[in-house]
């Protein structure tokens, strides 16, 4: 992999496509970019993603996302396994109109406690000596302090991603088998009580550019058939679920007491949808 950077300001253009259509897709984009080296050698190109995201008691963030606000962010803490010595990131993704930035640190494991209880991020909590970092982290634990935010939900999937072998300026990715569950704890498991398919079978593919829109992605829009839509796992995930339910439980959570729990299958049939079997082992 050429550059493994974060692309910190970007454009995203989403697009909800059928295994077919990412398969020959995949074809296509590989003409022009090269794996993630985090997909060498895993099955379908694959490595899975978690995020914790976190959110307000009136679930402020949320609200955002599905009322199509301008100028909104989210507050998530990234991980891909969980190991005790693994990384963890904390992240501010932000949108300014079409415009996506991200601030994000990586922190220690132990110390994600210690953040989001309240307590001012220390560059001994740090796994990165950069000072942006550190930066970065101080002002998402500053979010959670003016939004008394705290962990809502897991969201779960898995990701092929192809990167330019130039620079960083070029990103596409496929994100399958979306799960969503009720996770008001701190504790980063990879496994999930009771999650729900956000998505169904259908795959997010995500085209990303820090310019221009290349020459070349018009050509895979134009050549599928593509149509541009939304695709917010946190929010469209908890749309899936009883939102008072969700918020009464992640109360409950933060004072200590224990959950009754989601039924996703419940939920799911209320909706007129059809529980997923999750076939998939985070």
């Amino acid at each position: 992999m050429a550059n493994s950077e974060l692309q910190a300001q970007r454009f995203e253009n989403k697009y909800m496509v059928h295994e077919a259509t990412a398969l020959a897709a995949r074809e296509f984009v590989r003409g022009y970019l090269e794996l993630d080296e985090f997909g060498e050698g895993k099955a379908g190109f694959s490595y899975p993603v978690h995020s914790l995201y976190l959110d307000s008691p009136d679930l402020r963030l949320f609200h955002q996302t599905i009322n199509g606000d301008k100028n909104r962010y989210k507050l998530r803490i990234r991980y891909y396994d969980d190991e005790a010595d693994s990384p963890t990131f904390f992240e501010i993704k932000r949108r300014c109109n079409n415009t996506i930035s991200k601030q994000r640190g990586m922190v220690r494991r132990d110390a994600i406690p210690a953040i989001l209880s309240g307590e001012v991020p220390l560059q001994s909590h740090m796994l990165s000596k950069k000072s942006k970092d550190l930066e970065s982290v101080r002002r998402f634990a500053e979010h959670v302090r003016e939004l008394r935010a705290y962990p809502v939900a897991h969201v779960a999937y898995m990701r092929e991603a192809w990167v330019s072998p130039r620079d960083n300026s070029v990103r596409v990715t496929f994100d399958r088998d979306v799960l969503w569950d009720l996770d008001p704890t701190n504790n980063l498991f990879v496994g999930m009580n009771n999650p729900v398919s956000v998505f169904g079978n259908r795959v997010v593919l995500e085209l990303k550019f820090t310019n221009r829109f290349p020459d070349w992605f018009g050509d895979l829009v134009r050549v599928f058939n593509l149509m541009q839509c939304g695709a917010a796992k946190y929010a469209e995930g908890l749309q899936l679920a009883d939102e008072d339910l969700v918020m009464r439980n992640a109360h409950l959570a933060h004072q200590g007491i224990p959950l009754p729990g989601l039924d996703p299958t419940s939920i799911l049939l209320s909706k007129g949808r059809v529980p997923f079997k999750m076939t998939t082992h985070f």
